[in-house]
């Protein structure tokens, strides 16, 4: 390039009373002006794709390309049936028979749980007195702290009222078939919960007046109950089924003293809005959709009653009418059985099973619709929030491979972004790495860790997933799962996989650099997984992402150990597979005369590669280093060789930029100035190719090799010189600059100088001058060198730039006036910026040239300029 440190131009020499320009004063502190300069001219990062990730033709729990084998990861397709979940484990707890008390209790009540009431009693009476007992408070509920205040002694039942059994009765094998058999089913035994011990009292309902309840007076029953409901509740109540101990009432034909307590709330609910329901569900076994709308009514009547989770006295048998329903082979159905079954907050073998039975609706990409209208997300999220991550990792494993199904789809990931899910993520990423590999659970944690990955793989995608993933140190905890898992190769690729997405912003690219472990994270995995295309060319985009942005990034990165070698070494395996790609190419398609269109594996990496040198050598100590690095030269010549731009354009051009920018530093031991000549020859190919990309990048390392006398001769002696005058008519900024940078340093040598009117360069750069003068002073300034240049042995101004002299002088006066060429028109920064770039780059430049014209001219022409 052509800045003044890297330009033939400095060894210019000045007429007697001018200075040379390479010698004008540069302010210390770089302004604006000279930052855009640099950033044009000199050495440039090269920017490139994100590696392509194809998606996968069918969800898996593992992708087609996992490394995981078939018989050591849990699988993805697997049978499930009624049978399948454990009755045993939704089975509630027996109730235990207490001996009622021979006193009236005390009711307690507690200030943490309002639910909660402890009576304090006497000794157990003995069974006879027992029996005295008045009717009217035969049987209290009674709840208990996690302390067993009372004692578990057991007495026989009176068969005339209920029956209370050790063991829950096998039951409901088919739903009762009337409510009155039904009544009698449910009242013939009591759960009791170990968590929560329960005493029970009689409800005191003649076995008429619950006749009479079933048979249809229940409307007229709990009218009444709600009017003395709605007299009692507190204005703030909002429930439309109160169940607080605080909410008492009077039942039509018993004393004014009888309080129905929350278990018998409990059991009107279940016969009046459960019961119906369930023999709706049963009855229609063969219609899925009065099944689906079945199941909507009961998930919103369990809502409704507070019977969601694990207190439900009848959970048991809610929870096997629901199993038997599993075998319906219908995905809106198990849908809604999910949903229901993960309410109610099962565990163990249930909890795998409900949960593999959410996978296995996820699974159906054509699921999604059903899945957005029944929220089944939300149920998931809480079992991933709520479930402990050892005890329950496979459950959790495959709640979390459904969620990654869903992040598939666009609603359903705005839906999770929205509602936390990031943060909740994370969180589980934490605690899986501070499982040690010693431990146990350490293999089957990575299992899960695949899911989480892949899933905050398609979150990144997200705008406010980003944030999140940046404001919860996303960067650092993803490098410890890293570490941890260097030998998981599904977990690496699905983290690196994050990191290409979210390297490519600024600031989630500084988050990653600011964690020093990173790099040698990244070494260590292309050392390890040399082969893996798809593994290796994330991680160098990652690095070229990280090196293109940040100057401590290039710094940490270069003083690894091995950093260098890696790159050298990956960059021969890959050129080894792409020469023998390319030879198999051209052997087997001498026929095909069309080349495939986008790059191939090994291109891709190449192409990567050679920007992360070309980022590196923009670094000041770092450039001088690669461009003493002999291996790394020679590798990128190879490309030259053997690869065209019909071939692999991007990668063609990339080698040539990173030349380009080695060239630039002028060190003793420069493989780029050993080699100079052989580049300079394989370079005409890229020169006379079809894509003008190609041609710049190869005018712009002519203009640094230009500064060696051997390759100003060798442009001369191949004639490029003409062609560099002719790019001069391409009409485009960039071109006609690189351009000018040849021809200044060609100016150099006074033997050389002829040639400019002997092709018309002088014309051509007037028009250049004239064309761009006023929006580009750079380029303008370059032109004045090069002409400054020509002009040195200069006696006369008509016979050195013949007759575009005149058009020079004017035009040249022209460009010197402030008020004609500045425009105050624009915006104050934009003003500021034209104006100091024109007073310190093109102003002195200008002048200078302007006068020795001047001076070796007899007469000022009348000629008019238009305007700017």
């Amino acid at each position: 390039h052509f800045l003044c440190r890297g330009m033939q131009a400095s060894k210019n020499k000045p007429t007697k009373n001018a200075e040379p320009f390479y010698r004008l004063s540069v302010p210390k502190q770089k302004t604006s002006s000279e930052i855009i300069n640099e950033a044009r001219n000199a050495l440039r990062t090269l920017r490139t794709q994100r590696p392509f990730t194809p998606a996968e033709d069918q969800r898996k729990l593992f992708g087609s390309g996992s490394s995981r084998a078939p018989q050591n990861r849990p699988p993805s397709v697997f049978s499930l049936h009624a049978s399948s979940f454990d009755l045993a484990e939704s089975r509630a707890v027996s109730g235990v028979r207490l001996s009622p008390l021979d006193h009236k209790p005390i009711l307690v009540t507690f200030a943490k749980d309002e639910d909660s009431s402890i009576f304090l009693p006497k000794p157990p009476a003995d069974v006879p007195e027992v029996r005295k007992v008045s009717s009217a408070r035969a049987r209290f509920l009674r709840r208990t702290s996690q302390v067993n205040f009372l004692s578990a002694k057991t007495i026989p039942p009176d068969q005339s009222e209920e029956k209370l059994d050790s063991e829950e009765p096998a039951m409901m094998n088919n739903l009762c078939r009337s409510n009155n058999n039904c009544l009698a089913e449910q009242r013939s035994y009591t759960p009791f919960n170990d968590e929560s011990r329960q005493l029970l009292c009689n409800e005191h309902i003649s076995r008429l007046e619950r006749e009479n309840f079933l048979k249809g007076t229940e409307g007229k029953f709990l009218f009444q109950l709600r009017r003395e409901s709605d007299e009692m509740k507190k204005p703030d109540t909002s429930s439309s089924w109160p169940r607080s101990t605080g909410w008492k009432r009077r039942v039509t034909g018993l004393e004014d003293e009888t309080r129905i307590n929350e278990l018998e709330e409990e059991e009107i609910f279940w016969h009046v809005k459960i019961l119906p329901i369930l023999h709706e569900l049963e009855k229609v076994e063969d219609n899925v959709e009065n099944l689906c709308l079945a199941c909507t009514k009961l998930y919103q009547a369990l809502n409704e009653g507070n019977m969601l989770g694990k207190r439900f006295k009848r959970r048991s048998v809610l929870l096997k009418t629901l199993y038997k329903l599993v075998d319906v082979d219908s995905d809106p159905l198990c849908l809604k059985l999910a949903k229901i079954i993960l309410a109610m907050k099962v565990d163990g073998k249930n909890l795998l099973n409900v949960c593999k039975l959410a996978f296995k609706i996820c699974r159906n990409e054509k699921n999604d619709h059903i899945i957005q209208n029944d929220r089944l997300l939300d149920c998931l999220l809480e079992v991933l929030r709520t479930e402990d991550l050892q005890k329950n990792n496979e459950a959790l494993l495959y709640c979390m491979g459904a969620i990654k199904f869903m992040s598939g789809n666009a609603v359903l990931l705005n839906e999770m972004a929205n509602k936390g899910a990031v943060e909740m993520f994370l969180q589980l990423v934490k605690q899986i790495n501070n499982i040690k590999e010693n431990d146990t659970h350490f293999s089957n944690m990575g299992h899960l860790l695949v899911q989480l990955t892949a899933s905050l793989r398609n979150l990144a995608d997200l705008p406010p997933a980003r944030r999140q993933l940046l404001c919860n140190g996303a960067a650092s905890e993803l490098c410890v799962a890293l570490e941890q898992r260097m030998n998981d190769k599904d977990v690496c690729t699905y983290i690196v996989r994050i990191f290409s997405k979210l390297s490519s912003y600024n600031d989630f690219c500084g988050a990653l650099a600011d964690c020093s472990r990173c790099y040698i994270l990244f070494l260590a995995l292309l050392n390890k997984h040399q082969s893996q295309q798809d593994l290796v060319i994330r991680i160098i985009f990652i690095l070229g992402n990280l090196t293109a942005k940040n100057n401590q990034a290039c710094e940490q990165f270069f003083k690894e150990k091995g950093s260098v070698h890696t790159l050298i070494s990956l960059f021969q395996t890959y050129r080894e597979l792409d020469l023998n790609a390319q030879k198999w190419y051209h052997e087997r398609g001498g026929e095909e005369k069309s080349h495939p269109k986008h790059p191939s594996e090994a291109e891709d990496v190449l192409i990567k590669l050679i920007r992360v040198l070309a980022n590196l050598s923009i670094h000041p100590s770092i450039g001088a280093a690669l461009a003493a690095a002999h291996r790394v030269v020679e590798l990128l010549v190879t490309v030259l060789e053997y690869k065209s731009v019909d071939d692999c354009e991007e990668l063609v051009i990339s080698a040539a930029t990173t030349i380009n920018n080695l060239s630039y530093y002028k060190v003793k031991s420069s493989a780029v100035q050993d080699k100079k000549l052989h580049i300079a020859e394989i370079l005409l190919k890229l020169l006379m190719s079809n894509s003008m990309d190609g041609v710049v990048e190869a005018v712009r390392v002519f203009g640094n090799l230009s500064q060696y006398h051997e390759i100003c001769d060798f442009i001369i002696q191949k004639k490029i010189h003409k062609f560099i005058i002719a790019l001069l008519d391409a009409k485009n900024q960039d071109v006609c600059f690189s351009a000018c940078g040849v021809l200044l340093n060609l100016t150099v040598d006074k033997n050389k100088r002829a040639f400019l009117m002997e092709e018309g360069g002088i014309r051509k750069l007037v028009d250049c001058l004239q064309d761009f003068g006023p929006a580009d002073w750079q380029l303008a300034c370059l032109i004045c060198k090069t002409l400054w240049n020509y002009s040195e042995d200069i006696t006369s101004a008509a016979s050195c730039f013949g007759e575009d002299a005149d058009t020079l002088l004017v035009l040249l006066t022209s460009l010197l006036d402030e008020e004609l060429v500045l425009d105050y028109s624009r915006d104050r920064h934009s003003r500021d910026y034209h104006k100091l770039y024109w007073e310190r780059e093109f102003k002195p430049v200008a002048e200078k040239l302007l006068d020795r014209i001047q001076s070796h001219h007899s007469f000022l022409p009348a000629v008019t300029i238009t305007p700017f």
